[in-house]
């Protein structure tokens, strides 16, 4: 748990729970995006578990963050100036309000050993979550906690567990910065120097793991599906009992569980740009099947046998339109 001085001048509220045991320390965050609602629903209601005596914390601690992006969630919207979970970190000079909500969340997040991120996405879908590299020691992405994360992610609930995320943004940074290097629109100046930083996939889970922890990003359901808010509810307290903080029965790991990993993201390049149905997260496609096309009639069509993630018909040009994934082979750890 954050100490009373790192939480002076923090933009959004955290609330903390210590035991006098030592133990984990548990962050929990919601609304890192502010139109996605699980979180903070889910948060509050473990929140009143506990101060009901519901639930009684063993050892550890846990800090709470319902809102993490509070003028994105007042407005109503996925962000606030720019995406919160993109290009995360400490910077001396910042430039928009998630800037400042970085500066008090990095620091934050490198006091604690476990980071569990409630999202939501905006088609429809069933929840899966999104896991870290296998141990490593390069330069992307240094790893050693792999096997902590991975029997914590086959425990929160979801079937379904996604891999390969910064390798995928790696790659569609040099995509994009081909194509701002043909652009001298003005308007998109601090929106070209984001998404073409080499940094912009890194998001919460990614400083965590830097950090020394470890993380999972939960997606838990179409943005305004009812269940997701017990989908965020049932990730916080197994993620709790599977590392004692809590007197209840640690969860067994799923038997069924599936795991993709991202080859490829696409970009929409222009609000002409649409799908040629209305893709759900985790449909399956076929080699050449026809997915959209482009505001000049170019189509654009699936790169190999996959699945579409995240289609988002609402993205602004120049953002992520939609994720192709494979099934992945990696052999995961369920002890």
């Amino acid at each position: 748990m954050p100490n009373a001085e790192s939480l002076s001048n923090v933009p959004f509220k955290v609330v903390g729970i210590q035991s006098e045991r030592a133990g984990p320390r548990l962050i929990v965050l919601g609304a890192v995006h502010g139109n996605e609602i699980c979180g903070p629903r889910a948060i509050e209601r473990v929140r009143s578990e506990f101060e009901s005596k519901k639930l009684n914390l063993l050892r550890g601690s846990v800090s709470f963050v319902p809102i993490t992006n509070t003028k994105a969630y007042e407005l109503v919207r996925r962000e606030g100036d720019r995406n919160l979970n993109r290009n995360l970190g400490p910077t001396q000079h910042p430039q928009d309000f998630e800037d400042h909500i970085a500066n008090a969340l990095c620091p934050m997040l490198a006091e604690h050993d476990v980071l569990l991120d409630l999202h939501s996405f905006h088609s429809p879908g069933e929840p899966f979550a999104m896991l870290g590299p296998a141990n490593n020691t390069g330069t992307l992405q240094p790893f050693a906690l792999a096997a902590q994360e991975e029997a914590l992610a086959v425990r929160l609930g979801p079937r379904r567990l996604v891999e390969g995320w910064l390798e995928t943004y790696a790659d569609g940074v040099v995509a994009r910065v081909q194509r701002a290097a043909q652009s001298d629109d003005p308007r998109t100046a601090r929106a070209r120097l984001l998404n073409t930083d080499p940094r912009y996939g890194i998001g919460t889970t990614e400083y965590m793991r830097s950090a020394g922890g470890m993380a999972i990003t939960l997606e838990c359901g179409q943005h305004d599906d009812p269940a997701g808010p017990n989908v965020a509810h049932r990730a916080i307290l197994n993620t709790m009992a599977h590392l004692g903080m809590i007197d209840v029965a640690a969860p067994a790991p799923r038997a069924d569980i599936e795991v993709l990993r991202l080859i490829h993201v696409t970009d929409r390049l222009n609000p002409g740009d649409t799908f040629v149905k209305p893709w759900a997260s985790f449909d399956p496609v076929q080699a050449g099947e026809l997915i959209g096309h482009r505001h000049d009639g170019t189509v654009v069509t699936a790169q190999g046998d996959g699945f579409i993630v995240f289609p988002n018909t609402k993205a602004m040009p120049g953002n992520e339109w939609f994720y192709f994934a494979r099934r992945s082979d990696r052999s995961l750890n369920l002890a």
